[in-house]
This record gives C-alpha cells, sequence and structure tokens, in this order.
C-alpha cells in the first residue's frame, strides 16, 4: 500500500502536537512513521550566549529541508531512514540518529513545513493549527523554561525578535495551502475527530486501490 503522507503545521505552541497524537490515536502507532521538522535544525556555530540569541531559528533557512525532502521521499518510496537527533541545549545534531522504518502512514509535523513548495509536494493531507497569539507564547515560555533550560527574558527577547517576525512572514500565510484548518488546537474536539476520519478515508481508499 503506498504510504499516506500527512502534514501538520502552524505556529510555536499552537497545539500542533496535540494534533499529531490525534492522528497517532486514530490510525495507531504500528501504522505511523514520524518525523518532526525541529530534527531538521542545522547546526549552529555559536561562541557566546549573545550570538545564540542573535540566531534566527524561525527562518526556513535554519532548517535542512533538502535532507527532509529526501528521507520523506524515501519512506514514500519504502525505504526506511536514519532520522536526525538534535541537542536543543548544545543546538548541534548529536552523533546518533534514530531507524524510521516506512509505514501506512507518514506523520510530519512542522512549524515552517507548507512553507518549503517541495515538502508541500510531498504531502497528501494538509492540517493547519491556528490558534491566538498570546495562548501560544505562552506556551512557549513555559516549554523552553522546562525543556530548553531558557529564562524568561530570553524567551521574550527571541519571540519579539525572530519567532513572530518569521511568524507573519512564512507560518502565518503558509496556512492558505492547508485542506483543513483547526482552530484552537487540541481543544477543538470536533475538529480532531474530522480529521481522524478523513486519516482513516485516506488509508482506506489506498487500501482499495493497492
Amino acid at each position: 500500500m503506498r504510504p499516506v503522507a500527512l502534514g501538520v503545521a502552524g505556529g510555536t505552541g499552537s497545539g500542533k502536537t496535540t494534533v499529531a497524537r490525534a492522528i497517532l490515536e486514530a490510525a495507531g502507532p504500528d501504522r505511523i512513521a514520524f518525523l518532526a521538522q525541529d530534527n531538521y535544525y542545522r547546526d549552529v556555530e555559536w561562541e557566546s550566549p549573545q550570538q545564540l540569541l542573535d540566531y534566527n531559528f524561525d527562518h526556513p533557512a535554519a532548517l535542512d529541508t533538502e535532507l527532509m525532502v529526501r528521507q520523506l521521499s524515501a519512506l514514500k518510496s519504502g525505504r526506511p531512514i536514519e532520522l536526525p537527533v538534535y541537542d536543543f541545549v548544545r543546538h548541534r545534531r548529536t552523533p546518533e540518529t534514530r531507524r524510521i522504518e516506512p509505514r501506512p502512514v507518514i506523520l510530519v509535523e512542522g512549524i515552517l513545513l507548507f512553507a518549503e513548495p517541495e515538502l508541500r509536494a510531498l504531502l497528501d493531507f494538509k492540517v493547519f493549527v491556528d490558534t491566538d497569539s498570546d495562548v501560544r507564547l505562552v506556551r512557549r515560555i513555559r516549554r523552553d523554561i522546562a525543556e530548553r533550560g531558557r529564562s524568561v527574558g530570553d524567551v521574550l527577547r527571541q519571540y519579539m525578535a525572530t519567532v513572530r517576525p518569521m511568524h507573519l512572514e512564512f507560518v502565518e500565510p503558509s496556512k492558505r495551502w492547508a485542506d483543513v484548518i483547526v482552530p484552537e488546537g487540541g481543544e477543538n474536539r470536533v475538529a480532531l475527530a474530522m480529521v481522524a476520519a478523513r486519516v482513516e478515508q485516506l488509508l482506506a481508499a489506498d487500501a482499495v486501490r493497492s
């Protein structure tokens, strides 16, 4: 059966992970190969904390899209990949990789998925998670403090300097490419049920074709 590639995009803190989890539960973990765009960040060469603070992680150039396209294409062709593992504390890729086997569903999640034409072309179904900016900011602050050792001041400076401008330039306009827009992220149970039903339809259609 030809794998079905699903993309879940949206701004930082929008609830993409919750939507992706709903898809995972609907399809079943044994039928899903999961790729996060965060794994494809390029190494950052930094010599001081200030240099790191000034780095723009929210521009498409910060991501190795070429590698992601190659690996997503490989999975769609039925070939396994070695997924990069990124260290968000050191801002480097680790020497380790994680082997991902092809599955009937390839679930791809990331902020800038729909901003990249080559990635969009590989996605069979695209979901954009649309959540108010104040809610997203609060979630971002909580995550970066808890998981990445950041201070509130650093998170806010980065948000104003790069996160918000890049969201307005790249992320927000990219939702026009979505097949479905999910308002309020994981809180929208009706939309999540609809997305889960669509996943099952895509799987059933490909099963019949194969």
